[in-house]
């Protein structure tokens, strides 16, 4: 990027309309920028899983690290952990300016730290406190809207106000139970549910496929449902030991649905192929046996995005990474929730 392009000229505010539909990015009286719509949207990959992102996107325009923009508005992604939508270019005239800036378009802000991180943090100084404290597991996700704004230079910043996630650079750090779940392997199946803001009732039936050791089958159990846990290895004793955990030692490939009776939530994180995965998945939908699907999708060696789509076209479901995933993604079906995003 070449900084001359910008320039800040004495009393002069200048802003252009970003994409269609948005609100203007603007400066408050007394401050001199300019500020330049990207007509782009960004994406911030997984630590480690740039170049998965990168090959999904397959037109960046520009990239800072983990941060790819490419153009256009938000496409349908897999491999982002956080998206920015309308993002803007800002030449800025000073540290506190910038923090100004930030501040007339919305409160809260997350940066992205990269590079010039010195300067950086001297204008996050300036900026509101956004609290940093760890995710309660049962309590809401974050409902205040949190821009994302990044330093590419030691003059220009890149803002969002607009984000996909309301957790900084969509990092869901959780308050965590050290003691009770035998892996924490748990936390995936926390995240999801705190995503969906859509959790199982009490008395619901669930089912835990790939049950082994029992991190999963124990969140599903705190809920107060009876939990089917299958796998071919056996559960923790702890957690095949808990009442309402009926564990089964076979294959969760085959299993019939109509034997098994309806499901209420039908999580995986079974270790196969997807494609598998994907037959298993479309077994118990075509049965109707079961209404809310949580499943992870494993991946191995090079990324297999044809198999990885197929998920993402099932009618009202999505496909998403989770903070808390490795090298596989999290498919989820839930009626009303991800039918609406």
């Amino acid at each position: 990027m070449q900084l001359s392009r910008f320039f800040i000229a004495p009393n002069r505010r200048k802003s252009r309309p970003m994409m269609e539909n948005t609100q203007t990015f603007d400066t408050p009286d007394g401050i001199d920028a300019v500020i330049e719509p990207m007509d782009a949207t960004g994406y911030l990959a997984p630590v480690g899983f740039e170049d998965q992102l990168e090959t999904e996107l397959g037109d960046v325009i520009e990239r800072h690290d983990r941060l790819m923009f490419a153009p256009g508005p938000e496409r349908r992604v897999f491999w982002a952990q956080n998206v920015w939508r309308n993002p803007v270019r800002i030449a800025i005239p000073s540290i506190k300016g910038a923090a100004k800036i930030l501040k007339f378009n919305q409160r809260n802000w997350a940066l992205f730290k990269f590079d010039h991180f010195s300067r950086a943090k001297l204008i996050e100084g300036h900026l509101p406190h956004v609290s940093a404290k760890r995710q309660v597991f049962g309590e809401p996700a974050p409902a205040a809207p949190l821009g994302s704004w990044t330093l590419i230079d030691p003059d220009t910043i890149i803002a969002a106000a607009d984000c996909s996630s309301p957790w900084k650079n969509g990092e869901v750090e959780f308050e965590e139970d050290k003691v009770t779940p035998p892996n924490r392997a748990y936390l995936k199946l926390w995240e999801a549910f705190t995503r969906l803001g859509a959790y199982p009732q009490a008395g619901d039936r669930t089912m835990d496929l790939g049950g082994s050791p029992g991190g999963w089958t124990w969140v599903l159990h705190e809920f107060g449902t009876d939990v089917i846990s299958i796998d071919k290895a056996r559960l923790d004793a702890k957690i095949a030991n808990l009442p309402r955990v009926d564990f089964r030692q076979e294959s969760a490939f085959g299993l019939n649905p109509e034997e098994i009776g309806y499901i209420d939530w039908l999580c995986s994180d079974v270790i196969c192929y997807p494609d598998r995965l994907f037959t298993l998945v479309n077994q118990w939908m075509d049965a109707g046996m079961a209404t809310n699907f949580i499943c992870t999708i494993k991946l191995q060696g090079d990324t297999d995005y044809s198999a990885i789509t197929q998920f993402g076209d099932i009618p009202g479901s999505k496909v998403v990474h989770l903070y808390n995933n490795k090298h596989e993604l999290t498919w989820m079906k839930v009626p009303g929730v991800t039918d609406q995003d």
